[in-house]
């Protein structure tokens, strides 16, 4: 017996090695090098495209606890990412390279799991797991339309510059992490408001990369907006988001900031760092000029331009059950971001999932469906939902969690909040699991 898994991205190596570790015998698929995205830069599995961070990993955030379940139920990737972290406050970040090399030997080592570079183009017949990504290629993105009689939804995902540590001016620059939590492992470039005005004019006039035919018309998701659409909403629009100044100032001079660009260590040396929150499609002339106009960033050094592509899901909740198996046929599931959870975290966790739930179903066993007062529950609970008929991609958020019940007085107290809804998912999983034998 031999499972088929499409795509070596996060969530089909992580369900390859959840398949592997547990006996069976696996096919993994991955198109690169032969048959390129337009946004991976290498051929090894688990590549992280767009930034390096899986997000916070506070358990009371939606995201850290994400990774805490994730921990529980035996995930591979996660493991590897905590052995490949790079500091980032409260954050879990990891040196891109390190991390998918690392992914790709454990893959290419084992032997349960044979990995093959070839464009599948057909869903195969037998237990198939299609983890292809947003990336699809046209191919098999046809198929899989022929497949579910469904038409697919579109949007667009952005990449963020990153630069050379080198390049930046500490003169201005400083380290820090926002209100000192953590390690202060963020380098921050504050802006007054004469300096603000100057980057925003120049941002808001700059000229951006041409889109395809196909790709016209396409949805944003609101996560992973390019940073010119988020400014053409208002002049203040990014000093109240991802260049928010509060809990962030120079010890060296005690200045509060009109507004702050933070920057994020890209990898385990500490030579290069991506820009936090600035995803964009600009020409690349216009970036270098934006980019330049930021305190401390003069000579910065651009080793890699952001970059926009479009991104293909799947309409999840017309086609997959909370287990990720397809309603038309039990021996097929979706997994990743082609289901419509967005984020690196989410899309590991979904791969654990399926790789999970494909070996139960071939042990005839229950397969899991958990409970939705967890966050992969949760998730997975709001992707499949049959009433949803507007669906856009969703990433981990204590807003797809059901309510806990605070006194009038702590509803605004977020921690709080955080802390219970935390403790009641990890007691609710665990006693999930337990009563199926997990």
């Amino acid at each position: 017996m031999e499972i088929n898994i499409i795509g070596a991205g996060l969530a089909g190596s992580e369900a390859a090695l959840q398949l592997a570790k547990r006996g069976y015998k696996v096919n993994l698929y991955e198109m690169r090098p032969n048959v390129e995205t337009g946004a991976h830069k290498t051929d090894k599995c688990a590549e992280f495209v767009c930034s390096n961070s899986l997000g916070s990993y506070d358990i009371t955030n939606g995201s850290g606890l994400l990774k805490h379940e994730m921990e529980i139920l035996g995930g591979e990737l996660i493991e590897i990412a905590k052995q490949c972290a790079v500091p980032a406050g409260n954050a879990l970040a990891i040196d891109r390279e390190k991390f998918s090399q690392t992914v790709t030997e454990k893959i290419n080592t084992n032997s349960n799991i044979n990995f093959i570079r070839e464009e599948i183009t057909q869903i195969p017949d037998g237990y198939v797991i299609i983890a292809s990504g947003p990336l699809t290629s046209d191919k098999f993105a046809q198929n899989i339309k022929e497949f579910t009689k469904s038409e697919y939804l579109h949007f667009f995902d952005a990449i963020a510059p990153i630069v050379e540590k080198d390049s930046i001016n500490f003169d201005i620059a400083f380290y820090a992490s926002r209100y000192d939590k953590g390690e202060a492992s963020y380098i921050n470039c504050p802006m007054n408001k004469e300096q603000y005005e100057k980057f925003y004019n120049i941002l808001i006039n700059a000229p951006r990369m041409e889109q395809h035919d196909f790709e016209k018309g396409a949805k944003f998701f609101e996560s992973c907006l390019p940073v010119e659409v988020l400014a053409s909403r208002g002049v203040d629009t990014l000093r109240f988001g991802p260049m928010k100044p509060v809990g962030l100032i120079d010890k060296r001079t005690g200045e509060k900031n009109y507004a702050v660009v933070q920057l994020r260590q890209d990898n385990s040396a500490k030579t290069l760092y991506n820009l936090v929150g600035f995803q964009t499609n600009l020409k690349w002339g216009s970036q270098k000029e934006l980019l330049q106009s930021i305190p401390g960033l003069e000579d910065c050094n651009i080793v890699r331009y952001g970059v926009m592509h479009r991104n293909t899901f799947i309409n999840s909740p017309k086609l997959l059950h909370p287990t990720l198996q397809t309603i038309k046929r039990k021996d097929l599931f979706f997994a990743g971001q082609i289901t419509g959870t967005e984020g690196y975290t989410e899309s590991i966790a979904s791969g654990l999932l399926a790789g999970i739930n494909m070996a139960r179903l071939i042990e005839n066993k229950p397969l899991l469906e958990l409970p939705e007062t967890t966050m992969l529950g949760a998730l997975t609970h709001y992707i499949t939902n049959s009433e949803n008929n507007d669906f856009q991609p969703i990433n981990s958020n204590w807003g797809i969690v059901p309510p806990v019940e605070l006194p009038k007085k702590e509803r605004k107290n977020k921690k709080l909040k955080g802390e219970l809804m935390s403790k009641r998912s990890i007691e609710n999983l665990k006693i999930y699991l337990q009563s199926i034998f997990f």
